[in-house]
């Protein structure tokens, strides 16, 4: 290995750790940021929209920063970015907010799309929050599923599925939970539906191994 290798994997190993550092600074900062952009979504106070809007672009910026830094430290190589190029997607999709302004030319796709982003994107760095915050495999299954319930019900009252939010809320919880069907019968909630239930599969099989594990391990200690 040349010198130069050498040089660019100190550089991703420091920068590495770094992120490593501000896991859990980071991970609480995403976590809000989920709660921020649901009460953005509730709000119709004209004021308290503007202080929401002020809040969740701080708390982006310092999500952009931390990236940027991280990135000055591997040296901008394209391993970094190869490693982490979801993350630039994710950073990226709140800015299609802008794009609200094109709502008088009638493009009101565009303003939902952007409102989609914003809200996934807050899921995914909720969910990876919840990741560096909780080390036991199922204290992270329950603030995930938390996080997927949220994000469903968000994506559901956008969507027009509901125009009640606390309905969604009610039904994305059960649909999550239990795979119940949902309320809503269009076509976003039906394919939500389907992921929803084998989410619902998913956590009831993990849940059920982790028991057995726990069960089966108390009987060999008695043993």
């Amino acid at each position: 290995m040349s010198e130069g290798q050498r040089n660019q994997y100190a550089r991703l190993g420091r920068a590495e750790a770094l992120a490593a550092s501000l896991d859990r600074p980071m991970g609480v900062l995403g976590v809000l940021f989920l709660f921020i952009v649901l009460a953005q979504l509730l709000a119709t106070d004209p004021v308290l929209l503007a202080v929401l809007g002020v809040i969740g672009w701080f708390f982006w910026a310092v999500f952009v920063a931390e990236f940027l830094l991280r990135a000055f430290i591997a040296g901008f190589q394209w391993n970094f970015w190869k490693r982490n190029w979801w993350q630039v997607l994710f950073l990226l999709v709140p800015f299609l907010r802008f794009f609200r302004t094109l709502q008088a030319l009638r493009l009101w796709r565009v303003v939902r799309l952007a409102r989609f982003g914003g809200v996934l994107s807050a899921g995914v760095r909720g969910s990876r929050s919840a990741g560096r915050l909780l080390t036991g495999r199922i204290g992270w299954l329950v603030a995930v599923t938390a996080v997927v319930v949220l994000v469903s019900s968000q994506l559901l009252y956008i969507s027009g599925s509901y125009t009640n939010y606390a309905q969604a809320l009610h039904d994305a919880a059960m649909s999550t939970i239990t795979g119940a069907e949902l309320g809503a019968d269009d076509v976003f909630a039906r394919l939500l539906q389907v992921l929803l239930a084998i989410y619902s599969v998913v956590v009831f099989a993990t849940l059920a191994g982790s028991l057995g594990a726990y069960f089966l391990r108390g009987d060999r200690d008695a043993g």
